[in-house]
């Protein structure tokens, strides 16, 4: 469901990540241990992937709409038994709307896969409310990794974790075991007719008198979720069956998921509290990757007067490391190898 500035379409379509060119420039030089390898690709089954993982070789700098990176294409994978983290965008989206947190993890030894969702990303929103939809492809993305992907072998498939953003919060939270009460949409939206998300939401169909099925994937053991749409549909019992840990994020000045009635259902109807983390002075967009110069027009690369979101994101990836280090990497592995994240 989304969560980006009310924007008309096409504005919105080209401010989310413009696809999957590769412009390459010059290359450049990290020490060994910063060194991250990308892949991109698309699965037998269609589904869009980008790929981080610690590498080792030159990096070469890219340009993908709004945003760059450096990282060595389709470099050999360092080590073995890396933990594995999936990430979900938001609405309008794509897998290179966190490439910097995806690259941060690379770094500090984890493999990343996020996808474009079919159906809700930059070029295609047909099926932005496909809440199954997007959840079962977050799913066909982590079993392409772990037995389908060419070097899936440096993978210990008991180390999974989840990363959520906005609509891919909500789909990170279903792949989990949450069973949002989607008879609270109709009267939520008769009190914020013109808010973002039911503005989204009328111009769709989605049930609003029973409960989704469930398409929880036990493979998941750890999540962090920014900013989750639907919050206000999260009760006790929507949330009882999410019992692995949880990190949450609120901007306490998003626009798109104002306060009360977004985060705080979440954070305080699960059963156990998460690491909750209140950003002051952030909007909806910062937890978005910064963008590269010469996009700053562009709404997901703005923030609000006084706000770092360079500086921020220095705080964010290290805390998400550190939260899927507590968590994933003092589970048991599954196979043998050289120790490692």
């Amino acid at each position: 469901m989304s969560l980006s500035r009310r924007l008309p379409l096409a504005t919105l379509i080209l401010a989310c990540c413009l696809g999957s060119a590769m412009a390459q420039s010059s290359p450049t030089q990290n020490p060994p241990h910063l060194e991250v390898g990308c892949q991109h690709l698309v699965t037998p089954e269609g589904i869009e992937l980008g790929i981080w993982y610690p590498s080792a070789g030159t990096p070469t700098s890219q340009a993908l709409g709004p945003y760059a990176q450096e990282c060595v294409i389709n470099g050999p994978v360092r080590d073995e038994n890396h933990a594995l983290i999936v990430i979900s965008h938001g609405t309008g989206g794509s897998w290179t709307s966190h490439l910097d947190t995806a690259a941060a993890l690379a770094r500090a030894g984890y493999v990343v896969a996020a996808l474009t969702e079919p159906g809700d990303n930059w070029h295609d929103t047909a099926h932005a409310s496909d809440l199954v939809g997007r959840t079962r492809a977050m799913s066909a993305a982590l079993t392409y990794m772990l037995s389908a992907w060419p070097l899936s072998a440096h993978l210990d498939q008991n180390r999974i974790g989840a990363f959520g953003f906005s609509a891919g919060g909500l789909t990170a939270l279903l792949a989990v075991g949450a069973r949002p009460d989607l008879t609270r949409v109709a009267p939520w939206c008769a009190l914020h007719a013109a808010s973002f998300t039911c503005t989204l939401l009328h111009k769709r169909t989605l049930p609003t008198d029973a409960r989704l099925p469930s398409v929880q994937d036990t493979r998941f053991k750890a999540m962090v979720i920014a900013a989750p749409a639907l919050g206000f549909t999260m009760t006790r019992a929507s949330l009882a069956p999410v019992t692995l840990p949880v990190q949450l994020w609120q901007a306490m000045n998003d626009a798109i998921l104002p306060s009360p009635g977004s985060v705080e259902p979440v954070r305080d109807n699960l059963p156990s509290p998460p690491e909750f983390h209140a950003v002051s002075g952030a909007g909806h967009f910062d937890f978005l990757a910064p963008c590269r110069a010469g996009y700053e027009a562009m709404a997901i690369c703005q923030s609000l007067p006084g706000f770092d979101r360079a500086a921020f994101h220095a705080v964010f990836n290290k805390a998400l490391t550190g939260f899927y280090d507590r968590t994933l990497l003092n589970s048991p592995k599954s196979g043998l190898g050289m120790p490692s994240r």
